[in-house]
C-alpha cells in the first residue's frame, strides 16, 4: 500500500456535509494557490502539522458508527495524490459514505474514484468564470480544459454533487456569478458561500470586507436562474 499522509481530523463536523454528521480528512499540499485559502499551512508548511494515522480514524469511525454518517475528504487538494483511491477505499470498508472536496484540475482521477464506486458525494469548488480570470482566483495558470471535463463528468456521473463559489468582492460580481452559474446550468447544487477574510493566503485580502448578507442574496437570485437549487453559506 502507498503511503497515505493526513495531516488533519475533524472527529465530528455539522458544517462539512449538508443534512449529515461527518469527520474531516485534511490532505497536505495543492496545486492551487488561491489567495483566499485559509488553509496556508497545509500548502506550504503541512510537516509542521502532526500526522494522523489511518488506524486512528478507522477506530474512531468504528466506535462511533452509529453517530457519524461520512467521511470528508478535504484539504489542500486529495487529486494531486495517486493513493487517494486506496484512502477513499479503506474508508469504504469500514461502511461510511465518502465526501470529496476537489478543485476539479483531475478529471481523471475523479473518473477512477466514480466508476470504481468509491465516492458518495463531490463537492467541486468553481473559482471564477471560465475565462482568463481564473488565474486571478487560483493564483497561478489554470487547464480550463480540464476544469470544464471535470464539471461535465461530474454532471453526468449518476452520484450527489455540488458545485460551490467562494465570493471574493475584489473578483466575483454580477457578471461574473452569471457566468458562472450559466457554466454549470442544470446543476444539481450551487452554493456560493460567503468570503472570510482572516487568515488567507494573500495578506492583502484580509483588510477586504465581505459582501453584505443582502448582496450575497441578490448574486443567488443571478445564479438561480440557471441553476434552481442555488444556496448561500455563511451569511
Amino acid at each position: 500500500m502507498s503511503k497515505i499522509n493526513i495531516r488533519g481530523f475533524i472527529e465530528t463536523s455539522l458544517l462539512d456535509w449538508d443534512g449529515k454528521i461527518t469527520s474531516v480528512i485534511f490532505l497536505p499540499y495543492c496545486n492551487f494557490r488561491c489567495p483566499f485559502c485559509s488553509n496556508g499551512i497545509l500548502l506550504d508548511d503541512p510537516d509542521s502539522l502532526p500526522e494522523i494515522t489511518l488506524d486512528r480514524i478507522g477506530a474512531f469511525l468504528k466506535e462511533r458508527k452509529d453517530f457519524i454518517d461520512g467521511v470528508v475528504i478535504s484539504g489542500g487538494e486529495p487529486t494531486i495524490h495517486p493513493w487517494l483511491p486506496e484512502l477513499a477505499e479503506k474508508l469504504k470498508a469500514i461502511g461510511t459514505l465518502v465526501k470529496l472536496d476537489t478543485n476539479g484540475s483531475n478529471p481523471n482521477h475523479l473518473t477512477t474514484l466514480i466508476t470504481n464506486h468509491l465516492i458518495d458525494y463531490i463537492a467541486m469548488d468553481l473559482k471564477a468564470p471560465l475565462d482568463g480570470k481564473y488565474r486571478s482566483a487560483a493564483g497561478q495558470e489554470v487547464d480550463l480544459k480540464a476544469i470544464k471535463q471535470s464539471i461535465k463528468l461530474i454532471m453526468g456521473s449518476g452520484i450527489d454533487y455540488e458545485f460551490r463559489t467562494t465570493v471574493i468582492p475584489t473578483i466575483l460580481d454580477e457578471a461574473e456569478i452569471e457566468s458562472m452559474a450559466k457554466a454549470i446550468a442544470g446543476a444539481k447544487k450551487y452554493a456560493l458561500q460567503q468570503f472570510v477574510p482572516e487568515h488567507t493566503l494573500d495578506p492583502k485580502l484580509r483588510i477586504i470586507a465581505a459582501y453584505p448578507r443582502e448582496k450575497m442574496l441578490a448574486l443567488s437570485a443571478i445564479a438561480r436562474q440557471y441553476v434552481a437549487n442555488t444556496i448561500v453559506r455563511g451569511v
